[in-house]
């Protein structure tokens, strides 16, 4: 299984609850995963982490180690970005509202290349009501038959304990 992480999974993590001078072993345990081909984020995401930005998650996720492990090594499908937009969004969305979609249909399109075997990190939550380009990823990867959850099942179903580098030594 290949579990694909959204920019917010990061942001906010590092914001609101797994700081990177706070707690470093979720930042080591995500490189450990990458490397592992566990973890991965497409290049788009990752621009949307490194653009613009001086923080401390820009610095991280700028280091050679990270990108190295965490960069997803492919290239989207554009006909797989083309579908999300156009049936999980809205099929005449125009120039304003394909701005605001963001990288959101290309994290779906990575995800519609193995849906069996990849699933999606976000913190977003459902929201079917909402319109256009305001959908969400868990509802617009919902009609693409792809698996979403949120940060605390991902790191609760792949094992995250602040110990975890001595449980594998």
């Amino acid at each position: 299984m290949l579990y694909l992480l959204d920019a917010n999974t990061l942001i906010d993590a590092n914001r609101d609850y797994y700081g990177i001078n706070q707690v470093k072993e979720y930042w080591d345990w995500l490189i450990y995963l990458g490397e592992k081909s566990k973890v991965k984020i497409p290049i788009e995401i990752y621009e949307e982490i490194i653009e613009g930005k001086s923080d401390i998650l820009t610095l991280w996720a700028k280091r050679i180690q990270t990108k190295n492990a965490l960069l997803l090594d492919e290239e989207v499908d554009i006909s797989h970005v083309r579908e999300v937009t156009s049936l999980g969004y809205a099929m005449d969305l125009n120039d304003i509202e394909v701005e605001n979609l963001g990288k959101d249909p290309f994290l779906i399109a990575y995800a519609m290349a193995d849906p069996g075997n990849r699933i999606l990190v976000t913190t977003e939550n459902s929201r079917p009501s909402a319109k256009r380009q305001n959908k969400k990823i868990p509802d617009v990867a919902k009609k693409f038959n792809i698996r979403v959850i949120n940060p605390f099942k991902f790191g609760h179903d792949l094992g995250f304990r602040t110990d975890w580098y001595h449980q594998i030594n």
